[in-house]
């Protein structure tokens, strides 16, 4: 340990754990506080998500892929998103959408394994974490401040991604969930290190199911997409609408994809991105419906982009930055950041990042949860303004 890591344990021990500002204000409101996290599988194109129009680059990179400025949905002079983006574009004009474009990191993996992981862990390139970053941020203060049903919901996914680590459960069907764990019974006595984690857990499980078995007194209005986006859409808000108070589940992971487009790549991404935006405009809705939009994040994020240059197959192969989304009614809505440079590539003829995707973590931390973000991503990284003060 540093001497002035070191020092600064001992005057938290000599303060009685007093807290910089910043927390204090935060700590408060954020146990009530919803992360969604939507995971892109398999690598969204970003270049075709939020659009570089009026670049003569782009169009010279893609020949049969890009975008033409009167197909694109301005969001101004220079940058426009896909057509099928066409649901989100209320959002945009009322503030509630936020583009984080050029995320990526130094020495970037193109393997969706390891380049996943490290999204998750927010791990340097060359580090391999067991814990998620959002694990770190409940050991950082979060679990302390409420009395949560469970840390998180991996919902629709066997993975439990940035959770990982947290005391939290993946859950394919909320019925099926709920009626499967009255089979688990608490059991108490005495046994090996390894049954005594099996029983936590068992009970960790029963105590999910308990909470998530809360229904809202008026079932939800709100007509959620029959994809399988949709579905997960629908049980993330049936589960906040079902709970209230400082507890219930902070955090949500749902997926979507696979945006893997090596080929043939104009359709399959389009019919994505629609679904993507059919399902987060019906999770507005839905969290409107049941009075939690105001204190929900959503952000999207994919283990990598795709190349700059398309391929021979339509497609484009696995790249490295790309531009992600931030949604809510606490989101400073805009352009966040600076787009990548499309004539200034890296040496492998991919984009350079042009911000660190834990910066975004950092900003949940510290502005949303109000933890020490330096805790949650080993390391000091400047904030970013897509939340309001």
């Amino acid at each position: 340990m540093s001497p002035l890591n070191r020092r600064h344990l001992l005057s938290l021990a000599a303060g009685g754990l007093t807290l910089p500002r910043w927390a204090t204000a935060r700590a408060a409101s954020a146990a009530g506080r919803v992360l969604v996290l939507v995971e892109l599988k398999g690598g969204n194109d970003g270049l075709n998500t939020v659009v570089p129009y009026a670049d003569p680059a782009y169009a010279a990179l893609r020949p049969t892929l890009a975008l033409k400025a009167d197909e694109v949905l301005h969001l101004d002079e220079r940058v426009g998103l896909h057509p099928a983006l066409a649901p989100l574009m209320p959002l945009w004009a009322q503030q509630e959408l936020a583009v984080l474009p050029g995320l990526g990191y130094p020495a970037p993996n193109l393997s969706h394994f390891r380049a996943i992981e490290i999204w998750d862990t927010a791990s340097a390139a060359n580090e391999y974490l067991d814990d998620g970053w959002v694990a770190r941020a409940m050991a950082a203060g979060l679990r302390r401040r409420a009395a949560f049903t469970t840390e998180g919901v991996a919902v629709g996914s066997a993975g439990l991604g940035a959770l990982r680590g947290a005391r939290a459960v993946t859950l394919g069907n909320v019925d099926a969930f709920v009626s499967q764990s009255r089979l688990a019974q608490a059991t108490a006595g005495q046994g090996s290190a390894a049954l005594a984690h099996v029983l936590r857990v068992e009970a960790d499980v029963i105590q999910a199911a308990e909470g998530l078995r809360a229904r809202p007194a008026t079932p939800l209005a709100t007509v959620f997409p029959s994809t399988r986006f949709g579905q997960a859409v629908r049980a993330t808000c049936q589960i906040v609408a079902g709970q209230a108070g400082q507890g219930g589940v902070p955090v949500f992971h749902l997926t979507h994809g696979s945006f893997d487009t090596h080929q043939a790549q104009a359709g399959t991404h389009a019919s994505l991105l629609g679904q993507l935006a059919d399902g987060l405009v019906a999770l507005r809705a839905g969290l409107v419906e049941a009075g939690a939009w105001d204190r929900t994040l959503v952000l999207t994020y994919s283990e990598f982009g795709r190349r700059a240059r398309e391929n021979e197959s339509r497609g484009t192969d696995h790249g490295t930055a790309a531009a992600h989304f931030a949604l809510g009614g606490a989101v400073r809505g805009g352009i966040i950041g600076k787009m990548p440079e499309l004539d200034r590539l890296d040496a492998t003829q991919n984009l350079v990042h042009t911000a660190d995707f834990r910066q975004v973590y950092a900003t949940i931390a510290r502005q949303w949860w109000g933890v020490d973000p330096e805790t949650v991503v080993r390391g000091r990284f400047d904030t970013l303004p897509f939340l309001r003060a």
